[in-house]
Parts: C-alpha cells; structure tokens; sequence
C-alpha cells in the first residue's frame, strides 16, 4: 500500500507525486470520468424526446464498468467502478435548453485529456477543465450533491422563465463508486476563458469579516482576492448606462431567486482583462490551448458574461467576438480599459441548521452583520448593495445645457463666421450726427421710462433672417445705437426675446456686445 503526504485542501499527493482524491488518484478520477459520461449520454441518444415529468428529477441509473470490459461497457486500465447518473433525462433538457448537442458535449470532455486546475477556495474540492474551455467538473460533497438534487425542479422552473442568468449552469450531475469511496461530480458552465489572461481575480460576498486574501493566497501566480481586497485596489468598475442596468437587473433577479430557494454564503467570481496593459495570451501556466481542430471559444449558448445579462433578444454572436472572449467593456477609476469576466459560484449551500448555528457563534464574538453566514434575505440585499455601489459603477454622463439667453441673445452669433463690413470713420461722421439727433427722446418712454413698443413708429429696427437667407448674408441693425453686424456663411437660427414688456434685455445688449462679442467692430452709420 502506498502512502501519501497531505496536500493542502486540494486533497494528497501518493509518493509518486501524483495527486489523490478520496484515494482516488487524479489520473483514474478523470478516466472514469470520461468513460462514465461516455457511456450514459450515448445511451441516452437512444431514448425519444419527450417532456420532463416530476419524478424524472429522483431518476438514478446505474452502471458497472469492470477493468476487463463486458458487453456494454469497453475495458480499461482504471480501477473497477461503478457509475451513476443522477436525473439523465432533466440534464438532457437543460443541455438542449444551452445549445448543447449530445455529440459536443461528448467531444468536449471525452475527446482530449481533462485538464486539472488548482483549486482557489477552501472546499477541499477538485476542478477539472475541459480542453476546449467550455466545462468545469467540479466534485462536491454529499450534501450539495443532495442538495442539488432537491433543487432541480425549481431550477428547471427558474431556467425556463430565464435562461439567461448568472447562475452556474448544470449539465448534469455523477457519483464515481470505486474502492469503497462515492465521488460525486457536476459538470458546469466554465466562467473565465484560459485564452485571456486576468490580471485579477476576486471572490466576493458583500462581506467584511475576514474577507481578506492570505498572505499564502497572495504569493500565488494568479492569486484570488476577497472583497476587502477589491476596496483597497480599486474604486469600482465603471459601465455604461444600459450594461450597468442589465447587469444590476440580471443579479436582482438571481438573488431573488436564491433567496427564494434559501440559499446563502454564495460568492460572485469576478474576473479583470486589462486590454490597455497587456494582449490577450493564455492563462495559468501548463494549460493546453486545445487540439487545433475547433475553435478555443466559448460555443454554448449564454454562457458569457455579456450574454448572460443581455435579456433583450439581441444575437449572442454580437457579443462573442475573438476581441472579447463574451466578456463585459467596463473601465476603471483611471480611464483603463477593461473586460469584465464574471458568474455567482458555491449556490450549492442552504441555511441549514448548522450555518444558523455558525452564525449564532459568529454574531456572538464579531459584528453579526459583517459575517458571510446570513440569513438568505439579508445575506441577498448585503450582496446586492455591495455589488452596486462598491463594485459596478454606471459612468457618469456629462451634459451641457445651455440658458435661455444664450440661446436667444445675440451673442449666440460668436460661434458663426463673421465678416464685419465697416467704412471710413470720416464719412459716417455726419450720419452719425444726425441719427444720435434722432434718437429717443423722453417722450418716447411710458410712465416708467421705459421705450414705448411701438416698434412700427420707433427708430429701432431689428431685422432678422431667416437660416436659409442667413447662410448667405445675415444682418442685424440698431439705427439708433449705430451699429451694424453682417455674417457671411452664417448657419445659425437667431431668435431676439420680445417677449419682456420692457427694453431692458436688449439695452444690456448694446452697452455689452463689444465685450461679448469682440471680434465686432463698432462704427457710426
């Protein structure tokens, strides 16, 4: 018997340095993977479409495959096990449901060697990731395979008002009996394509209580941080309007759904592409790009983060580019560029009796709020405010509106092309004489002193064109001030307020519209 050295909570590591699960090592683990799922989907193909009745969610069939083979099964180097399939005819559903054809999703993760990704989290958990990026297998204990199981029917509900969600996406669910030991397996939608590189990862909550990444979790090459880390590294993600809109939207909908289901100590995976920092490349070291002969792309359908919360119909090919990998444009405090990767990951954990007790304990030693372990409701609206206000930010829109005398005054001919036609100060001197002779006199003024409106008999003139007659000359002439202004080319519509009982708007005009407008030139008439 072989010994093996504990390492860390990904599982143990034999003396051949190759990692185990349960005393499983990871090489047979993936092997009995590929050939259980092998199996099950292709007999599947054989039984007819129909509709998802009640008790095909409590369906489990079962499987053996022996070393040396049998008549249904083929042989294999692998230890004996036995495989099973939890529910085959409700996963089928939701697979069709995501675009998933049987004979893709038995190209994707049996056709090339799974890939072993190193687990972020302190579940003690497994990742296997297939080699064209589109599935994660994820192995889970029994009380979220149990869990699971019992959420199917309202999940299945859930997915047929909604396909388009945050939420992982199930595509069915296993247990691998082999030496005594059940291990049980999900298949999910894979959030965080490998051909872009993230320059950060976070898992957040809406939480502060030990929300901070160890200094161990730090030292990795692709760390993953926590919600303390967010606030200290950055000061929002910035979008527009309407992805900000459709993002908060789809995440009020997924927590209500949760907390529907009593669900809690659920995490927002939340990854960052710089596009301004570095080019798209591959991600963790040691990953395989795939074999060449499709596309590494993300296929099923609304499984991007841009798909996921576009609601409106719009194409899923719009938004799926090789630019974008499906990730969401957003940009930082700084005005950098960015490409937003995200999904709600760990849904899998009720408010049973055992999280109210370790937040009874927890709420007794720190702030009962700050803890992740709440009650679904309050633990829902924390997440939600969090994500709101301290992580998705909508960009601010600046408008400029001008005031009414701006757009009404004369002045508003500064921004036209002017050609001011003077002509000897010499001889206007005279005319000017005999109009400043002519000007306004007291009698003119009411009982106030403020120029009559009899604009028909007054020396004022106030002449003005029309934009299509302004666009070859527009004139504006003040007899008595003894000014003129022409523009040539002008485009500009010129409205002149008569709607004031007294002269005063325009008075103001005259005293001020050399230093308003200064390319005009004053001259006598």
């Amino acid at each position: 018997m072989s010994t093996t050295t504990e390492n860390g909570v990904g599982g143990y590591r034999n003396t051949s340095g190759e990692k185990t699960y349960k005393k499983t090592t990871s090489s047979a683990l993936k092997g009995a993977i590929q050939l259980g799922i092998g199996y099950t989907v292709g007999n599947l193909t054989s039984k007819p479409d129909r509709d998802v009745l009640m008790q095909d969610f409590y369906v489990v069939e079962s499987v053996f495959l022996p070393s040396e083979g049998s008549n249904l099964t083929p042989a294999h180097h692998y230890p004996d096990f036995r495989f099973k399939t939890y529910a085959p005819l409700a996963f089928r559903y939701f697979r069709e449901l995501f675009g998933i054809k049987p004979d893709d999703y038995l190209y994707s993760i049996c056709n090339e060697p799974l890939i072993e990704l190193s687990n972020p989290g302190a579940s003690g958990s497994l990742f296997y990731l297939t080699s064209d990026d589109e599935f994660i297998i994820k192995t889970v204990q029994h009380k979220e395979a149990e869990f699971l199981q019992k959420l199917l029917p309202g999940y299945y509900m859930n997915l047929n008002q909604n396909p388009r969600t945050l939420l992982p996406k199930f595509y069915g669910l296993y247990c691998i009996q082999s030496g005594g030991v059940n291990i049980r397996l999900v298949v999910m939608n894979n959030v965080l394509p490998r051909s872009v590189k993230m320059n950060y990862k976070y898992d957040l909550k809406g939480s502060t209580y030990k929300r901070r990444a160890s200094r161990k979790e730090r030292e990795k090459a692709c760390p993953v941080f926590k919600d303390l880390d967010f606030q200290d590294m950055h000061e929002g993600l910035y979008f527009d309007a309407d992805t900000y809109n459709a993002l908060m939207k789809t995440l009020q909908r997924d927590c209500l759904v949760l907390e529907s289901f009593k669900i809690m100590d659920y995490s927002l995976l939340l990854a960052v592409h710089v596009l301004d920092q570095s080019p798209k490349e591959g991600g963790e070291p040691g990953q395989a790009v795939g074999d060449g002969k499709r596309p590494v792309a993300q296929r099923v359908l609304y499984s991007t983060a841009m798909e996921s919360i576009q609601g409106d119909g719009k194409a899923a090919e719009a938004h799926t580019t090789d630019d974008t990998m499906g990730g969401i444009p957003a940009k930082s405090h700084k005005e950098e560029k960015l490409l937003i990767f995200l999904g709600i990951i760990d849904i899998l954990q009720s408010y049973r009796f055992i999280k109210k007790l370790e937040h009874s304990w927890k709420a007794l030693v720190y702030d009962g709020d700050s803890v992740s372990v709440h009650r679904p409701g309050f633990y829902a609206n924390r997440f939600l405010k969090f994500m709101s206000t301290s992580v998705f930010r909508k960009t601010p829109t600046i408008r400029f509106s001008p005031s009414k005398r701006t757009r009404t005054s004369i002045p508003a001919l500064k921004s036209s092309s002017q050609e001011i036609l003077s002509s000897q100060k010499e001889e206007k001197e005279e005319e000017r004489r005999q109009s400043l002779g002519g000007a306004r006199s007291l009698a003119s003024l009411d009982g106030q002193g403020r120029p009559a409106h009899d604009y028909q008999s007054s020396t004022h003139s106030c002449v003005v064109k029309t934009k299509n007659e302004m666009a070859s000359s527009s004139t504006f002439t003040l007899q008595d001030s003894a000014i003129c202004l022409t523009s040539e080319q002008s485009t500009m519509d010129v409205e002149v307020d008569m709607d004031r009982d007294d002269g005063s708007v325009l008075d103001v005009y005259l005293v001020s519209i050399h230093s308003l407008v200064p390319n005009y030139t004053l001259f006598p008439t």
